[in-house]
């Protein structure tokens, strides 16, 4: 079993890496490393390291201040790495980093789960260190993300799904 408590998750010779360093919300590293581990092999980057960082909304603030210039917390913030790579040394990706208490509130906002919430914002995270970017694809990464979701089982909660016309009840005006 998994100390929920440890920071660290993931040993030096294995692909991902989850680091907690936040305190507040107990997360299950070892089913998020799990995670990593499957979308790295769905992405064909199985071979590669990463590192999933999990932090507070404090320090996710600076770092959105420090690297975006928005001086407030944001759910995830992707640092893919330079593409260098030493003799003999495994192929690094890069960082994402999640605020756990911010998924958190959109979890509970969504009616969902602290967990489904942290491998959603890691699925995303994970395909920025890959090379994909939303702002500037034409939907290439939605595409790619949304069937992911699927493949992976962490679709919209039921309750979540959009009504089709045909399910609304209709009243009439008098």
């Amino acid at each position: 079993m998994t100390d929920t408590n440890d920071p660290d998750t993931g040993s030096p010779g294995s692909r991902p890496q989850v680091r907690n360093l936040q305190r507040r919300y107990k997360v299950n590293r070892g089913t998020l490393l799990a995670f990593m581990e499957r979308v790295a092999r769905e992405l064909g980057v199985n071979d590669a390291a990463s590192t999933l960082v999990l932090v507070g909304d404090e320090r996710m603030r600076a770092l959105n201040r420090l690297f975006r210039g928005y001086d407030r917390a944001t759910d995830v913030l992707s640092f893919p790495a330079e593409k260098t790579e030493f003799p003999g040394s495994e192929p690094y990706l890069g960082d994402v980093v999640i605020s756990v208490e911010t998924a958190r509130k959109q979890a509970l906002r969504r009616g969902s789960h602290l967990q489904r919430e942290l491998r959603v914002l890691a699925l995303h995270g994970f395909l920025h260190l890959v090379g994909y970017d939303h702002e500037t694809d034409d939907g290439e990464m939605r595409r790619i993300e949304y069937r992911l979701r699927r493949k992976l089982d962490i679709t919209t909660p039921r309750h979540q799904k959009k009504r089709t016309v045909s399910s609304k009840k209709k009243t009439r005006r008098k």
